[in-house]
C-alpha cells in the first residue's frame, strides 16, 4: 500500500513539473514573438521615419537619413538571404560568421549616425560625413559581396540540378522512342532468317529444269527413294487390224456377200 502510495505521489509531481515545464516554455514562445512583433513594428516605423527624412529634409540631416536607410536595407536583406540559404546549403555557416562580425561593425555606425542626428553642431557634422560615407560604402559593399556569392552559389546549383535533370530527361525519351528506329542489321538478320527458314538463300531464286524426256537410271533411283514406287506404265491404245491386211488360210470360208431382194 505504501509502494502504491509513493508511485502515484511521484506521477503527480511528474505531471505537475511538465505542466510547469510546458507552461513556462509556452509563455517564453509567446514573449519571443511579441517581442518580434514589436522590433519588426519598430523597425518599420523608423525604416518609414528615414525614408520620409532622406526625401523631405536637405542638408545634413538628410545625408544622415539617407547613410542610415541604405545601410540597414543592405545589413537585412544580406542577413534574409544568408539565414534562407544556410538551411539549404551548410557551407554557408562561415558566411553567417562574416556577416555577424560584419554586423557589429554596421552596428556600432548606424548608433553613431544616430546620435549625429540629434547632433546640433551641424559644421562638426559636415566634416565628419565624408568618413561616415566611406564607412557606410564599405560595410554596405562587404555586404553585398556575401549576398550576390550566396545567391549565385544557390543560382549555380539549381543550374547543375537543371542539367543533370535535362540529360536524364533526355534518356528517358531516347528510351520511350526506340520503337520508331529501324534497325539496318537488325532488319538483314530478320531477312536472312525468313530466307533460310523458306529453304531460298540469296541468289538461289531460280526456276527448276524442265523434266527430260528419257530419265536416267540415277535419277529414277532418286525419285524412287523420295517419292515412292515407281510409276506404272500408261496403257497403250487398242488399234483395230486392217482386214485387208489378214492372212487367209484354207480352211476358213470365204465371206459370202450381201445380196438385196
Amino acid at each position: 500500500m505504501t509502494a502504491a502510495l509513493t508511485i502515484l505521489a511521484l506521477l503527480l509531481v511528474a505531471f505537475v513539473a511538465l505542466g510547469v515545464y510546458a507552461t513556462v516554455k509556452a509563455v517564453g514562445a509567446a514573449k519571443r514573438g511579441v517581442d518580434r512583433t514589436i522590433t519588426q513594428a519598430r523597425r518599420t516605423v523608423e525604416d518609414t521615419t528615414l525614408r520620409a527624412k532622406s526625401f523631405g529634409q536637405v542638408g545634413v540631416a538628410g545625408e544622415l537619413a539617407q547613410l542610415r536607410l541604405s545601410l540597414r536595407t543592405s545589413m537585412r536583406a544580406t542577413q534574409d538571404a544568408l539565414h534562407a540559404g544556410v538551411a539549404e546549403d551548410a557551407s554557408l555557416a562561415e558566411s553567417v560568421d562574416l556577416f555577424r562580425r560584419l554586423s557589429a561593425h554596421g552596428l556600432e555606425l548606424d548608433d553613431e549616425l544616430k546620435r549625429l542626428e540629434r547632433e546640433p553642431d551641424r559644421a562638426t557634422v559636415a566634416g565628419l560625413l565624408p568618413k561616415l560615407r566611406e564607412r557606410t560604402q564599405r560595410i554596405t559593399h562587404s555586404a553585398e559581396s556575401l549576398r550576390w556569392a550566396a545567391r549565385d552559389r544557390a543560382r549555380q546549383f539549381a543550374d547543375d540540378d537543371l542539367d543533370a535533370l535535362n540529360a536524364q530527361i533526355d534518356i528517358e525519351a531516347g528510351a520511350l522512342r526506340h520503337w520508331a528506329v529501324d534497325d539496318p542489321s537488325s532488319r538483314t538478320s530478320g531477312t536472312g532468317a525468313s530466307a533460310t527458314a523458306s529453304g531460298q538463300g540469296p541468289g538461289t531464286d531460280w526456276p527448276e529444269p524442265a523434266a527430260s524426256a528419257e530419265p536416267s537410271a540415277g535419277s529414277s533411283t532418286a525419285d524412287e527413294a523420295w517419292s515412292g514406287p515407281a510409276r506404272e506404265e500408261s496403257p497403250q491404245a487398242i488399234t483395230a487390224p486392217d482386214p485387208r491386211l489378214r492372212t487367209t488360210y484354207p480352211w476358213q470360208k470365204s465371206t459370202r456377200p450381201e445380196t438385196t431382194n
